[in-house]
């Protein structure tokens, strides 16, 4: 597939945010050249355990598909090849606090002085200006402050899982990227894209912002459950928990006689009933459920239409089916593991069997690997 494949990423950044949205773009087959410092390259490759072989479990995922130079940017000789990179890449991603680029020598109008088609993407904390401009971005500090960890969990502030601002921010940053890119090949010029951890996390309040911005609410936490649809959670069975998603009332008036309610029931009747008494229809659903085992409610609710599901751990989503069926699992050729799977990307194109826009994935490097590769490329 072309897709990006004639597109140049240099690609500064380390931790996450930055090195997941350089990431997507070599997913989609542009080439992307990490840069990372001599002595221990991207901080993740420290990040641990576990560690196999040495390598971090971290850094692997994410920084498939990418080639890894090391230069030492404070140096006239790491100067002089970022130059070099600069004048031959479409994208440049960078993760620093706001200026020390500057500090470097590459300022924005230097970069676009050598390369005026640059796409810049930068990546920061909470904005390169505004008052808090230059504080550091580190992800659960921004699910904190971004007010996510406010609406998450149940008695107290909870993070996500998974560093979801890191994983955000990245993802916007692409986007930004990408539409850049279309838009220089109308004008022929570059342009810089920023976001920051701040910005993904108001970027996905959805209606927990406009219930603050519009009905002038504060969302409050309501742990496993819709804060605005019941029912609509995760709910006890006789052995496991199952989720249920009841999205209309179509669909209440048949899950109701499923668990021996009357849907028309006053306190449950419309959604906004079914909200008020939240407490009083959990209860009441988990008394039935209580009655046989979470698979035969599977089964149950399936046969009925009823939108419901597992929680599954990684090990059983990984081993599903249906995930190695959509190309979520990739094997890549690591030069000091071997043969390994990773987490694969989560794009498919028409009705390939594989997903990205590779049908081999490039392993993440080791630090340095493509040191000669790339300064060969340079010189040609």
């Amino acid at each position: 597939m072309q897709l990006l494949s004639d597109v140049v990423v240099v690609d500064l950044t380390r931790a996450l945010a930055g090195p997941h949205a350089g990431m997507m773009l070599g997913d989609l087959g542009a080439r992307v050249i990490k840069v990372e410092t001599p002595d221990g390259g991207d901080d993740s490759r420290g990040w641990g355990p576990p560690f196999v072989e040495g390598e971090s479990t971290y850094f692997l995922s994410a920084n498939r598909n990418k080639e890894s130079v090391t230069a030492d940017l404070k140096s006239a000789e790491g100067k002089e090849f970022l130059t070099e990179l600069v004048q031959r890449a479409d994208i440049l991603l960078e993760n620093f606090r706001p200026g020390v680029l500057d500090r470097l020598g590459f300022s924005v109008e230097r970069l676009h002085e050598l390369n005026p088609g640059l796409i810049v993407v930068s990546i920061t904390g909470f904005g390169h200006d505004g008052p808090e401009g230059g504080r550091a971005g580190y992800d659960q500090i921004a699910q904190g402050e971004g007010g996510l960890m406010s609406v998450t969990g149940e008695s107290e502030p909870t993070k996500v899982g998974v560093p979801i601002a890191d994983l955000l921010a990245g993802m916007y940053a692409a986007y930004g990227a990408l539409a850049a890119l279309h838009e220089r090949s109308v004008t022929g010029k570059g342009r810089v894209v920023r976001t920051s951890l701040l910005a993904a996390m108001v970027g996905v309040h959805a209606f927990h912002g406009t219930k603050w911005t519009v009905a002038g609410q504060v969302p409050g936490r309501i742990g496993n459950h819709h804060a605005q649809i019941a029912p609509y959670g995760m709910f006890a069975t006789a052995d496991d928990s199952v989720q249920v998603a009841v999205g209309s009332e179509g669909q209440w008036r048949t899950f109701a006689p499923i668990v021996g309610l009357d849907p028309a029931d006053p306190r449950f009747a419309t959604n906004a009933d079914r909200v008020g008494n939240r407490a009083e229809l959990i209860a009441a659903i988990e008394a039935a459920f209580a009655q046989a085992p979470a698979d035969k409610w599977l089964e149950t609710l399936a046969g009925q239409g009823i939108p419901a599901g597992k929680v599954r751990d990684l090990q059983q989503v990984y081993e599903w089916e249906q995930t190695r069926s959509q190309g979520l699992l990739i094997d890549v050729e690591h030069p000091a593991l071997g043969s390994i799977q990773l987490p694969g990307p989560p794009l498919r194109f028409d009705d390939l069997p594989y997903a990205g826009a590779r049908e081999t994935n490039v392993p993440p490097p080791r630090l340095g690997e493509h040191n000669d590769a790339v300064r060969e490329w340079l010189a040609e």
